[in-house]
């Protein structure tokens, strides 16, 4: 694959990393630009219940303020990796997981929790088994604050008959529905509900994961045929286990990765492929990735509608913004400059409108509102973040070389400044597609 297909396709754009570099070696973007963890927020969110309970508003007011911060870190290093690191496909691979295993803040207490999720269970293993992704996330306090686990009890659990409290079905269903299985796939609500029985007893605290034994269903729960008996954490351990290897769960994911990376209606051979590889190899997730980049379908750009946040970081990739300066920023011109535009666009920053997370079709992008949003942004934000701005000319080779169709040179070749220049190439339809 060439350098500028590999760059546009599987990365945020021109100009062009080298593939060479593609998932080998150690993490090294999020070890310079880190964001924040479960570790930091925990104590926070126990704070401000307190502060609740009591109606102390000083304190309410001080969970506030923190939970702001953490948030702001976590996504000012999302943003700094993605338009700094040497290595954009993994963080087009950190994306597509984190998107995979969509968490949202429903409160502003909550807003830092997604970027922790990522940097604590998905970016570890973006290279790694699948097997070992799904047992960090959905141990994950952040996945289980977001899917009601907290409010689930064993019926005949020794808290769920105290508190007279039962069953909360949203983890077990996502698991089946999105995580693993995919929609329509042969599961029954009866194995939805054992499921959920069996994994009772996951809970949180203010440390972050934790297993209670009082609130979990005594007894064997038997899921999609196979029976866990044992007590404590290993059964459910065993059942995600056997949830990533079955084949359904190798075609789903195989299908949203095609889908994602190559194409709204993908090749039926490519989804093939990748499933096979998937199976073959324990759910490897960098065998999965490598076949993906040298599958010949895959090589053809343009098929694609760049979703905003992918639009934003190839315009800092293309304008030279490092990650240093992004991180720099004062919060309200980060909100001004970055946030607040993505919310226009239509893709408010982490938060997707349900577990499922992001359309992928081109349609619920390239919209009226959204495209006035893009070219709004092209026109106005590139000279406040770079100054002098290149040379229009220059930017349109280093960000679509061969890609410029011959009316866009024209444009960009007679606009009367820098300003005009460059806000044609990011608003033109070559820019906007990958």
């Amino acid at each position: 694959m060439d350098p500028q297909t590999y760059a546009i396709r599987f990365g945020y754009g021109l100009p062009a990393p080298d593939p060479a570099v593609a998932l080998t070696g150690p993490d090294l973007t999020a070890e310079a630009w880190p964001g924040t963890s479960f570790a930091q927020i925990g104590p926070v969110l126990a704070a401000f219940r307190a502060a609740k309970t009591d109606k102390d508003e000083a304190g309410i007011k001080a969970g506030h303020r923190a939970s702001d911060m953490l948030a702001l870190r976590g996504a000012k290093a999302i943003f700094a990796r993605a338009a700094g690191s040497e290595d954009p496909f993994r963080e087009r691979l950190v994306a597509f997981w984190a998107d995979h295993f969509t968490v949202a803040a429903k409160t502003r207490m909550d807003r830092a929790l997604p970027s922790i999720l990522i940097d604590e269970a998905i970016r570890p293993h973006v290279t790694g088994r699948f097997a070992d992704m799904l047992r960090a996330v959905i141990t994950h306090p952040v996945m289980l604050i977001y899917l009601n686990q907290e409010a689930s009890y064993g019926p005949s659990s020794r808290k769920g008959m105290r508190l007279k409290k039962g069953l909360n079905e949203n983890l077990a269903r996502e698991l089946l529905e999105l995580h693993t299985l995919g929609v329509g796939a042969s599961y029954s609500q009866t194995d939805v509900r054992e499921l959920a029985e069996l994994l009772t007893g996951l809970s949180v605290t203010s440390e972050g994961f934790d297993f209670d034994p009082r609130r979990a269903e005594p007894g064997p729960e038997t899921v999609l045929g196979v029976t866990y008996g044992s007590e404590g954490l290993e059964p459910i351990l065993q059942a995600l286990d056997d949830l990533a290897a079955r084949p359904e769960t190798a075609a789903h994911i195989a299908g949203k990765l095609a889908v994602h990376f190559v194409s709204d209606t993908p090749d039926a051979g490519l989804v093939a492929a990748l499933s096979g590889v998937f199976q073959n190899t324990g759910g490897d997730l960098l065998s999965v990735a490598k076949a993906l980049l040298a599958h010949p379908v895959a090589a053809p750009a343009g098929a694609k509608a760049r979703q905003p946040f992918d639009f934003m970081v190839a315009a800092l990739r293309g304008l030279g913004i490092k990650p240093g300066h992004l991180v720099a920023m004062q919060p309200k011109v980060f909100n001004r400059l970055i946030l607040a535009p993505l919310t226009a666009m239509g893709q408010p920053f982490q938060q997707a409108p349900g577990p499922d997370g992001w359309p992928e079709a081109a349609a619920d992008w390239i919209t009226p509102q959204g495209l006035a949003a893009r070219i709004d942004w092209a026109m106005q934000v590139p000279q406040r973040l770079q100054r002098p701005l290149p040379d229009p000319r220059a930017f349109l080779a280093a960000t679509l070389g061969s890609r410029a169709g011959e009316k866009l040179v024209w444009a960009v070749s007679a606009a009367e400044s820098a300003q005009d220049g460059v806000g044609l190439v990011l608003a033109s339809p070559e820019f906007n597609r990958r």
